[in-house]
Formats: C-alpha cells, sequence, structure tokens
C-alpha cells in the first residue's frame, strides 16, 4: 500500500515540478518507512530498485513522454541493473532519489539512480532499457524527440555501459 502513496506523491510532486528535459537531473524526496525494512533493521535490498522505478515515472511524467507513451502505447522494459549499496537507510531515514539519463545509443537508454542522504550516496544503481509498442522496439531518436530534446547523447561512460551488457 505504501507504493501506492508514494506514486501519488511522486506525480504530485511531477505536476509542481515543472518540465524538464531528458537529460536533466530529477530529484524526489522521500522517506524510509517500517515496511521498506528488512531483518537487520534497515532498507530491504529489494525495496531500492523499487523505489528508483518511481525515479523513472517523475523523470516520463516531467519530460511529458507520459503523455506520448499512452497515445503511442510505448511501455518501458528495462533490460538490465546494476546497483551498488554505499550506506544503510534506517527507518524514518529522509533520502532524495535522484534520476538522470546518463545517454542512449540506436536501441538502448542509459539511466542512472542515486539515493543520497546528507550529502552521502546512499545507493547508487545504473539502468538500460528501451521502450517497446506495437510495432517493437521504439527508435531513441523517436523516444527524445517526443521528451522535445534535440541533440545528440549525452557522453556516457563505456564502462558504465560494459556493465550493463
Amino acid at each position: 500500500m505504501n507504493l501506492v502513496f508514494r506514486m501519488i506523491q511522486v506525480m504530485l510532486t511531477a505536476m509542481l515540478g515543472g518540465r524538464m528535459d531528458v537529460t536533466e537531473e530529477g530529484r524526489v524526496r522521500l522517506r524510509c518507512w517500517p515496511n521498506d525494512l528488512d531483518i537487520n533493521l534497515h532498507m530491504n535490498n529489494g525495496r531500492y530498485l523499487t523505489i528508483m522505478d518511481l525515479g523513472r515515472l517523475d523523470l516520463l511524467l516531467r519530460t511529458g513522454l507520459w503523455r506520448t507513451m499512452r497515445e503511442r502505447k510505448w511501455y518501458p522494459v528495462v533490460a538490465a541493473e546494476k546497483i551498488a549499496f554505499r550506506r544503510s537507510l534506517n527507518a524514518f531515514d529522509t533520502f532524495e532519489l535522484t534520476t538522470q539519463v546518463i545517454g542512449w545509443d540506436e536501441k538502448w537508454l542509459y539511466i542512472e539512480h542515486r539515493m543520497e542522504r546528507d550529502g552521502n550516496v546512499m545507493a547508487q544503481a545504473f539502468i538500460k532499457g528501451l521502450f517497446l509498442g506495437p510495432e517493437g522496439k521504439v527508435p531513441m531518436a523517436d523516444l527524445v524527440a517526443a521528451a522535445g530534446h534535440e541533440g545528440p547523447s549525452p557522453e556516457m561512460d563505456p564502462k558504465v555501459v560494459e556493465s550493463l551488457s
């Protein structure tokens, strides 16, 4: 149930946050609730990735891609994820989830997520995904154009791309 409330929070925050370019960093402030905890009383490792989905929702809403996705029947698919846990999040800790598209090629979109607290990175993840539609894979050029972005992909770290292969 908590995820539903978080989704509503992200949707409301996105509406108030204004439009952003697909290459800008999005930020969402959240809290670690007791139902996020594992037996060690810190955030469960699987919950991190679930919460990072909310960062991608914020990105879709604030770039305008959400509306285009619905109209064209596109949907996102995660192909690979790599996460590093640096510090624990405990019950009632607040943190910021940052989400940023770090680049794309003709097929794949690459996203970085960070969970930060008091200037410290608690966890960092890299996501490789694509969008599918009625005609199959959506070309990244079509996707970024639908988000209103003009220009090439930001230059990506080849090590990040390789780690998600």
